[in-house]
């Protein structure tokens, strides 16, 4: 009997889901730690910011060497060795002399460390599912979310009665003492029928290959979705790199930024979730497509309110918009290449979005300390949300071209 979407493949899911939410705390710390990093550092937004962006590009290549090396020898290995390596890089943290060695340690330890939590994962529970692969996908790649909700308020009330670097040690420690047990419980590959089960699986199936499906080649088919990654993270950037400074500048307090942050996230959850639900049934192209929407909605909803309530509604809102984005590049992977591909190519889809993380989270505070406002910035996540949608709305009208071709030819 198949294993593929069996009571393995869901236990292997929730063991994923626990992973990833302990291993994200990667991603999030530093967001809520800028303030007092900058504080003690003494530099400005932008330098204050380049941690993040470190971060986020050790977390995108960490993804592409690590979903490549689980494409031979399975997750196992690349989600150990990360833990250590994330466990390590906190410590290190701690040692550090200025912004400038801080943020290397970030990029090079912890956020390679945490990547082996989300890409590689995610493109490893693809293989275990096949009728329900958008959602568990989405579950999965809720895991992050999840430590975006529970590690924000946890690490602000941590710093405030310890210290970062008290803080910093912590973590390493949890983590590490967690994270190393529940890769124990992936040690087993992807059944071998999985590529027989889901070769070729495509939204428009009449095709041999499924990038004929868009008349593209598989090179430009992934060059035109890391684009479109990079311009839908930067506009995510903003908000959720910034919200927390923001708040700060705005007179509500660091701590109310955390909890807009955690509320962001949580909804997150929920909007991940729905999203892989809707892709079940409408493909991959046209929920990122629905998300994009979204999102550039709940941006300009911060371009016109800034009350302390208005701010906790849009944040809420933000995070049930756009948390459909990055698991769908994930599905459209699954649904347009090939399996033994899939955690190299979603790796350098994930890089792409970090990419887009990064450079929107620095261009936020550049932008900031060039004009004293963040209200540029979020336009400028709008221009950047609009280049994502034109693009996805481009593959969507060359999918519905071939379905028509294909109809007249049947």
């Amino acid at each position: 009997m198949s294993e593929i979407d069996g009571g393995v493949a869901w236990r292997r899911l929730f063991a994923a889901v626990l992973l990833s939410m302990v291993g994200g705390v990667g991603m999030w710390s530093v967001v809520v730690a800028l303030p007092s990093v900058q504080a003690e550092f003494g530099v400005d937004r932008a330098a204050a910011s380049l941690p993040f962006t470190m971060v986020m590009l050790g977390f995108g290549v960490g993804g592409v060497a690590f979903g490549r090396l689980a494409d031979r020898v399975g997750i196992m290995p690349p989600l150990a060795l990360g833990a250590v390596i994330m466990g390590l890089g906190y410590v290190l943290t701690t040692l550090t002399p200025g912004i400038v060695s801080f943020a290397i340690v970030f990029g090079a330890m912890i956020g390679i460390g945490s990547s082996a939590c989300f890409g590689p994962l995610v493109a490893d529970i693809s293989c275990w599912f096949f009728k329900r692969r958008g959602l568990a996908v989405a579950i999965c790649a809720s895991g992050n979310y999840l430590a975006g909700a529970f590690w924000p308020p946890v690490v602000e009330r941590a710093i405030n009665m310890w210290g970062w670097r008290a803080t910093h040690i912590g973590i390493a420690i949890f983590c590490t003492a967690t994270m190393l047990p529940l890769t124990l419980l992936l040690r087993r590959r992807a059944p071998v029928d999985v590529a027989a089960a889901t070769a070729g699986a495509s939204v428009v199936q009449t095709y041999a290959e499924p990038q004929q499906a868009l008349g593209v080649s598989p090179g430009r088919l992934q060059t035109l979705l890391a684009v479109a990654g990079v311009g839908c993270c930067v506009a995510m950037a903003m908000p959720q790199v910034h919200i927390v400074a923001y708040c700060g500048d705005l007179g509500y307090g660091v701590a109310r930024g955390a909890e807009m942050l955690s509320l962001m996230l949580a909804c997150g959850i929920i909007s991940r979730i729905g999203c892989g639900y809707i892709a079940d049934r409408i493909g991959g192209l046209g929920a990122l497509f629905l998300s994009s929407i979204a999102q550039g909605t709940a941006l300009a909803l911060y371009l016109m309110f800034d009350s302390l309530t208005s701010l906790y509604v849009i944040s809420a809102l933000f995070g049930l918009f756009q948390g459909g984005l990055v698991p769908s590049y994930a599905i459209i992977v699954r649904e347009y290449f090939p399996v033994k591909e899939a955690g190299g190519r979603v790796g350098l889809l994930i890089l792409a979005t970090v990419i887009g993380m990064a450079l929107g989270g620095w261009m936020s505070g550049r932008i900031f300390d060039m004009t004293g406002s963040y209200q540029i910035a979020f336009l400028n996540g709008l221009a950047f949300n609009l280049l994502n949608g034109a693009i996805v709305l481009f593959l969507l009208m060359r999918q519905r071209g071939g379905e028509r071709q294909a109809f007249a030819r049947a």
